[in-house]
């Protein structure tokens, strides 16, 4: 507020609360102007309720009583106008005047000098308002059952997490608390794109579904998008859609590693945003050339809701499974046992494998065994990508689909030598 600092205190209050009350009133006027039913308030009406809410608060003192009688006060007349507005227009839509209370909040939070608290608030509220069809779209295509499994996983989250051991238990070092955060993060970024695909309306788009298929599952979308190019033509397409999504998981990779283990992240991120680009570029050429069209998938991809319970149980399962399984191959057949278990892992999902090795023991040998283990684990899992494809693609496609991802594979493992 130094900018008005030729101003009183309550000025330089007075003309926030009516630019943040504006801004509102602004954005309610556009709408009247475009919407066939009756709608309340505009740009002058929602900075009369600020300078209202801002006023009450300031001539009382401080004293919150006032200005709760103030709020019932301006929200029975809100409730008057409601009622006009479904007598008149049958239109029961409540957002404006939700929209209008928050406004009287604002004049409140100005005047107690809680000026981010306000300026979010208004910010929140436009983005809700101006949103509207994004939204209402996304709610559409969310079912209940999605909705059920967010709500099951919210719970397991925000409850059972704080109250989970955040100490290492057992000869292997297992921590609850760390295994649960993993859960959260492998599903969070795979719930991402479980979203997009549900509501973002370029999902069909078989380049798109790659993008998303890749950080969801590269595995899966392989699997998905060879079944599809048997009955969609364009072998080109589908190579490079598959390529795609398997350079997209070295970027998820990255985004995982950097939440759970920075050194380990730091030693493989620029192969592995190297392998991203390459892949993903090469991908997108290959696609495009002789292609007719990158022309939508005849049904969208089918993917599993990550939340789902029994899901992340199992996540959480395989992860303490690789945790033990690494501290014994390490144990009794050192790098070489690590590495066998790695390849043997990527031919399956390579999420619980990966993460297991974020746990390994600081240090700069135990810190490049990890790291060459992981590099070994996507290796391999393109490897079985490779395969997938050749026996569940096109006849045109399946050849070509296995070449590329044998030369990704092969790509991947050139850090490992440079190490040595």
């Amino acid at each position: 507020m130094d900018i008005f600092s030729w101003l009183p205190k309550e000025g330089s209050q007075i003309l926030f609360v009516l630019f943040l009350s504006f801004l509102i009133g602004l954005e309610r006027e556009e709408h009247k102007l475009n919407d066939d039913h009756f709608a309340f308030g505009g740009v002058r009406t929602y900075p009369l309720i600020g300078i209202i809410g801002y006023s009450i608060l300031l001539i009382s003192g401080g004293d919150l009583m006032p200005f709760v009688m103030g709020f019932v006060v301006i929200g029975a007349f809100l409730l008057l106008a409601y009622w006009h507005k479904v007598k008149d227009s049958g239109y029961a839509g409540v957002t404006s005047e939700m929209s209008a209370l928050a406004t009287y909040l604002v004049g409140g939070l100005v005047q107690k000098n809680f000026l981010w608290v306000a300026t979010t608030l208004v910010v929140i509220t436009m983005l809700l308002l101006s949103l509207k069809v994004f939204l209402e779209g996304a709610a559409k295509k969310i079912g209940p059952n999605d909705i059920l499994a967010f709500t099951k996983f919210l719970l397991l989250s925000t409850v059972i997490l704080p109250l989970l051991p955040n100490q290492a238990l057992t000869a292997f070092q297992i921590n609850p608390l760390t295994i649960w955060l993993m859960v959260v993060a492998v599903s969070g970024v795979s719930y991402a794109s479980y979203v997009l695909q549900k509501t973002y309306k370029k999902s069909d788009s078989i380049l798109w579904s790659a993008i998303l298929g890749g950080i969801y599952s590269s595995t899966v979308t392989t699997v998905v998008l060879s079944k599809r190019s048997k009955s969609q033509g364009q072998p080109r397409v589908f190579t490079g859609a598959i390529l795609i999504a398997s350079g997209v998981m070295y970027l998820r990779l990255v985004i995982l590693l950097g939440l759970f283990n920075q050194d380990l992240m730091r030693q493989l991120a620029i192969p592995f945003i190297g392998l991203f680009v390459l892949a993903t570029g090469f991908g997108y050429l290959w696609s495009i050339s002789l292609a007719k069209s990158l022309e939508p998938l005849s049904e969208s991809l089918e993917v599993k809701n990550p939340l789902e319970l029994g899901t992340a149980f199992l996540f959480g399962f395989l992860f303490v499974v690789m945790v033990i399984a690494s501290h014994f191959a390490l144990g009794y057949f050192g790098q070489a046992g690590v590495y066998t278990l790695a390849g043997i892992m990527g031919l399956t999902d390579v999420d619980p494998f990966v993460m297991s090795m974020t746990q390994s023991s600081p240090g700069a040998g135990s810190l490049v065994i990890a790291a060459n283990a992981i590099l070994i684990a996507a290796a391999s899992n393109n490897l079985i990508k490779g395969v997938y494809a050749f026996f569940l693609s096109s006849e045109n496609s399946r050849l070509q689909t296995l070449i590329f991802m044998l030369a990704l594979s092969a790509l991947g493992l050139i850090p490992i030598f440079i190490n040595f």
